[in-house]
């Protein structure tokens, strides 16, 4: 699982935060994902994740087609500040989603402990590549030496987040990682 210093160390210092215990306790969630919450953490990942906002309420307040979720993150579109998706985490369960601006809500990660260990890998994969650091860069400046290259990071990453949670590779439609992924090669 990853850990604080791991997100630390590709996020920077500053942009992980920790959720208090106090925040978390009347949360309806399985208590060891409150405590990853409380001590590993929510990074900032590039493109993803811009506002670590953890609700502070018992009762979950984002609103989703799958029902409410408890907040933990806002990002809005750089193309249109007004379209919002914030991460959520489902009550009872622990599944994390992705709340897009309709409302909808796209499976994310099976639990917290895994929501975090694919943040990881796609985060430090993607802070440390010269070619996957803009997914919706302009494909026609890459040579085709370089896109075989970003093919090949992108290809491996894929496999990466797919170890860590293959519960988020289950499908394509209404699922996060494999429509994100998709992202650099389209």
């Amino acid at each position: 699982m990853a850990t604080y210093d791991q997100l630390t160390e590709w996020a920077g210092p500053g942009h992980v935060t920790r959720a208090g215990q106090d925040v978390v306790a009347d949360w309806r969630i399985p208590g060891f994902m409150k405590a990853q919450l409380v001590e590993v953490g929510i990074p900032a990942a590039p493109r993803l994740i811009e506002r670590v906002v953890v609700q502070s309420e018992a009762e979950p307040v984002l609103l989703t087609s799958r029902g409410p979720l408890y907040r933990l993150t806002e990002q809005a579109d750089p193309d249109d500040q007004a379209e919002q998706s914030s991460f959520g985490v489902e009550p009872e369960t622990g599944t994390v989603y992705v709340a897009l601006p309709d409302r909808k809500a796209w499976f994310a990660n099976s639990g917290v402990g895994a929501w975090l260990d694919v943040l990881h890998h796609y985060g430090s994969r993607v802070t440390t590549s010269e070619l996957l650091s803009e997914p919706d860069g302009p494909e026609e400046y890459l040579s085709e030496e370089e896109e075989e290259r970003a093919l090949a990071e992108l290809n491996q990453l894929a496999e990466e987040l797919r170890a860590t949670d293959p519960e988020a590779f289950n499908g394509y439609e209404g699922f996060l990682w494999p429509g994100l992924l998709d992202r650099w090669l389209y």
